[in-house]
């Protein structure tokens, strides 16, 4: 068995007793239930899918509305051949366009256009809105902090299993998005 933390590698599983399980599936259910409910009300209200969301809210986070693809797939969690082909989906919809990184010539970046920001400014209040209604508003202030503060825990760790990956498993910044 391959190990992907640092632990030793087990013959036999450490199986999850039945509140570890109990949890592992709620946490499971509950973000599957959640992203398909996200799913259908953006794509009622708006044109963008969840996917599209996601990706749109990255790039508006940054400061030119751009980033490398690589890191792009790091910060949602894809692989390269999935962002590579939605990427090329929103590209043709006028969401996103390609364009050349003026620090080093070769690599390519990501932006958002002004369709795509019209489009998350368009679609952004009433996803709130349902964020609200399907989970904060749900909880108390000592829950919504317990979750804050185990996700952050869990990508931190998740951000160190990705760092100790060899070369090959990998984004390299060179290789990804040049067509």
């Amino acid at each position: 068995m391959k190990k992907i933390d640092g632990a030793a590698p087990t013959q036999e599983p450490q199986w999850l007793g039945p509140e570890e399980l109990a949890a592992w599936r709620s946490l499971q259910m509950m973000q599957m239930r959640l992203n398909a409910a996200f799913s259908r009300h953006l794509m009622a209200i708006s044109t963008l899918s969840l996917q599209d969301y996601v990706i749109l809210v990255v790039l508006t986070e940054q400061e030119d509305g751009q980033l490398r693809p690589y890191l792009l797939a790091r910060t949602v969690g894809w692989e390269r051949s999935r962002l590579s082909h939605h990427l090329s989906r929103m590209q043709k919809r006028g969401l996103v366009e390609k364009v050349r990184c003026v620090e080093d010539g070769r690599g390519a970046l990501i932006a958002i256009t002004k369709k795509g920001r019209n489009a998350i400014e368009q679609a952004a209040p009433s996803h709130v809105a349902d964020v609200r209604s399907l989970f904060i508003d749900l909880l108390g202030p000592e829950e919504i902090a317990a979750i804050g503060q185990v996700g952050e825990k869990v990508l931190a760790h998740l951000d160190q299993v990705e760092s100790e990956m060899p070369e090959e498993c990998g984004e390299k910044p060179g290789d990804f998005f040049t067509n």
